[in-house]
This record gives structure tokens, sequence and C-alpha cells, in this order.
């Protein structure tokens, strides 16, 4: 396949691979879908008219503007400009913060200690140590509490707060503190690249095998066979792949995991240029280095899946006949290409199509599920601001959430009309009593914290997908 080159000098040009990721509105997942060229970029040359009219009023300000001015805040005002014209999400000017940031969920790696947290209460619970890292070798243990980092109390933190706080260059130290049990103590560490797992499996009801896959990036295709194998060893006779609200990421290994799935010949998907032409990909040794999948297979998807997520499960579904279960995917379906500047910002812009094994172009569209299924409806509630306390008068949007979160877990039975009166005051009384909270009556982060986490095992437990794919998977 021919990459298209920005116009523009450029030191060195190492062609890769379409790369596959996507901007959720509100910003709560992100990814991208493009031809990955990367390059230096030394200057831009004059060559046309329009680029003498930009060098003449980049000129004029910097030579005549009533005061000094920041040469790099026009340039990248005016790269930023240009883009911004194209009236396309995903072309974007990146500083070198948002391009470090993107290029370590490629990687699926980053700096730091090697912990998964979860939020326990007012701080941040070890949920596992990974195996080879820092936190790994210095003893830190799931369930272990850090209470702080470098000193900074994380009482009251997001998560991102405190992972924000434990990551940072490579070889730096960083101090954190820990309570285990009755003890409290600090324990330094030397921060150190961290990989990231994208891929997660267990064996569910009647041996079928269960693999989740959060993200593509370099090495999800290599995890994903290694869960394969894994399960196989179990003697599952099926398997069930979900892509739920997975934002996309690399195409080489999109390519990869589909073709295990596939015979040899069939279509993966298909590249389209904006003069017509076709590039279509086929599963082959070439990807999966003869490795394949014969047991049966189902797709979970729902509006999160985007990108590289959609070209697997769209590849699964025409070209494997595998059912699709969930709801419509989100609809990601053009390609970009993106350069590298000096300064280590970066640039991409829309440059093709792609489209699905039988030519479908499903951007704006998304996949439409062969079996419509989801989890239940309160998996969607907005959570509630745990920075707040909710007391007997109280009246708000956030109070009726709160009712409505008692009344799935059984607490509840009053009119959900956002009043937090006595009925309510009656519900988390007897709520902190069985999860054995301090009985005040007032709903405060504790308390909430505790209610969300009893409400998301729920939604675990009626996960219609889920139960819905196990179901044709067993006939």
């Amino acid at each position: 396949m021919t990459n298209k080159k920005p116009k523009m000098v450029k030191k060195a040009t190492l062609i890769w691979s379409i790369i596959i990721s996507l901007i959720v509105g509100g910003g709560l997942a992100y990814g991208i879908a493009y031809f990955q060229t990367r390059a230096i970029v030394s200057q831009a040359q004059a060559t046309s008219t329009s680029m003498q009219k930009i060098q003449s009023v980049y000129a004029t300000i910097t030579g005549n503007y009533y005061k000094s001015v920041d040469t790099s805040k026009l340039t990248n005002g005016a790269i930023k400009g240009m883009i911004s014209a194209l009236n396309d999400p995903f072309s974007e000017y990146m500083d070198k913060t948002e391009a470090t940031s993107l290029n370590n969920q490629i990687s699926s790696s980053f700096s730091g200690i090697g912990t998964e947290v979860q939020k326990a209460d007012q701080y941040i619970k070890i949920i596992s140590a990974i195996k080879g890292t820092p936190a790994k070798k210095a003893g830190l243990l799931p369930g272990d509490l850090i209470t702080a980092v470098n000193g900074k109390s994380l009482a009251g933190k997001s998560i991102t707060q405190a992972v924000n706080l434990m990551r940072g260059k490579i070889g730096t130290k960083v101090t954190v503190t820990i309570k285990r049990d009755e003890k409290t103590f600090n324990q330094t560490l030397t921060r150190a690249k961290i990989p990231v797992s994208t891929v997660n499996s267990k064996v569910v009801a009647h041996h079928i095998g269960y693999i989740q896959i959060t993200s593509v990036s370099q090495r999800t295709a290599s995890e994903l066979k290694k869960a394969l194998k894994q399960l196989d060893e179990k003697h599952v006779n099926s398997y069930i792949l979900d892509v739920r609200d997975n934002p996309g990421g690399l195409m080489d290994q999109a390519l990869k995991m589909s073709s295990m799935f596939l015979k040899n010949g069939k279509t993966i998907m298909r590249v389209q240029t904006r003069d017509g032409k076709q590039e279509i990909y086929k599963a082959s040794k070439k990807y999966d280095d003869g490795y394949k999948v014969t047991k049966p297979v189902a797709v979970l998807m729902n509006g999160g899946s985007a990108s590289a997520a959609e070209i697997f499960a769209a590849a699964l579904h025409q070209s494997a006949h595998a059912p699709l279960i969930g709801t419509q995917s989100y609809g990601k379906g053009t390609v970009q290409t993106v350069s590298d500047f000096s300064d280590q910002s970066e640039m991409k812009i829309t440059i093709a199509k792609w489209l699905t094994p039988n030519g479908t172009w499903i951007n704006k569209k998304g996949l439409t599920p062969t079996d419509k299924a989801d989890y239940p409806k309160y998996a969607y509630w907005q959570l509630i601001d745990t920075k707040k306390t909710f007391v007997l008068g109280d009246v708000s949007s956030q109070v009726k959430t709160l009712q409505r979160e008692l009344n799935v877990l059984g607490y509840f039975k009053d009119k959900m009309n956002g009043y937090y009166g006595r009925t309510t005051q009656v519900a988390i009384q007897n709520y902190q009593e069985k999860a054995g909270l301090p009985v005040t009556g007032k709903a405060n982060s504790k308390t909430i914290l505790s209610i969300e986490t009893k409400v998301q095992s729920k939604v675990a437990k009626h996960d219609n997908a889920l139960k819905r794919a196990q179901s044709i998977l067993n006939k």
C-alpha cells in the first residue's frame, strides 16, 4: 500500500501500519485510526502561493506587531487553525504531552511503579502488583492501601490524580505510604517502564472461554494467542470475545487477531483512498503464524467498541460467521496519517476510509448486532459526587440517583423524587448497618462509594449480553 506523505520536507520517513483509535464525546474514551507515517519534520518550503501567503503573515507579525511575540505559539496556532478548518474530529495537532500520552496508550506501557489499583474509601487499594515491576519486587501486596505519595495525602483524590502522582520518568524515585492491616510504613521505589495487559481471560459456565480485550496495543495479538492456548488447556469448547468499550488501537494487531479466527484467504478488511482504489487484507500465515482457532466464537460489542475493535468484530462476523451480541458499535471508519515534529509534537490528518470485508463503510453508523442485549439500565447511571455529603432536606438529581441505587439494592421503596426525606434517611441507615459502616443516616463519601461498588457488582451479575452469548454457544 502507498501512503501519501504530508507535503513538507522530512529528515526521515518510516512507514509502519494503520493505527486505529477514536475520540468519544466528552473525552471519556480516546482513540484514532491512521496509517502511521512517522517523520521528523525540519521545515516547510514555500512552494506555493498559499505557503507564501502564510510566510508573509508570519513575517509581518514577527516583524511589525507592537510587542514581541512567541514564535512557537504562532506556529502552533497556524497548524491548529489549518487543521481546524478541515472540520474533522479525527484530524488534530497534538503537543508533546498529548503525543506522549497517545504513544503510551499505543505501546501499552507507561513509567511508574507497577500496581493495578482501585478506589477504596478515601484512599487507593492495590488489586495486584504486576510481575517484574518495582511494586512487585518491593513486596507490595493485594489489599495494601496507598495513603500518600511523596508525603502528599491521597485522601479524597481520584484514581487519575493518584496514578498521576505515582507515574513519572523512568529512573526517578517515588515514596508511597502503605497501610497494611494496622501497620503504616513508607516504601521508596524507582520508577520503571510498566507493561499493561490488554487481554483478560477466564472459564465461564459450560466450558466456555471468556476473553476480554480492553484495547488493541503492541502486544495484544500475542496476549490473545496466549489466553486462547491457556483456555484450551482447560478444555473449553468455545470462546466469547468481549470488545465492549474497547476504543481501538493498532491495525497490524487487529489483522493478526482476526486472522487467527479466519480461514486463509478470507477478507479481514479493506482500505480505500480518495482515488477510490482499495487495498484488501486477507487472513494468512503472514498474520497468524499458522495458529488457527476452529472452535465456535461469539463477539460482544457496544457503543464504546471502535476502530480496531470494529475491524476485529466485522472480520469475525462477515468472514467467519461469528454472531455479534450487544448494541450498535461506535462507527469509526476513517484512516489518518501522523507526522512527528522535532519538538515531539505530532499532527494527524484523515487520508482514507477502511471498509468491512463486504465493502461496507461503517463510519458514523457502526456495526449492527445480530443479537441485541445489554447491561441493565442502572449500569449507565451517572456517578454521585463523593465530595458532598447528602443529608435530610437536600433536594437534587444526585439524591434521585442515590434513591435509584438504593432501590436497585433493595433498600428504598418510596418515590424516587430527589428529595432526601425521612424514608431516604432510613434507607441509608439500614444500608450502613448492613454494610458495617457508621450508622449516621448521612450519605457521605464512604457510604456512596460502598453503594456504588455494590451496584457495579450487581451489574456484572446481570450481564445480559454475556448470558446471551453463553446461550448461543451452548446450542
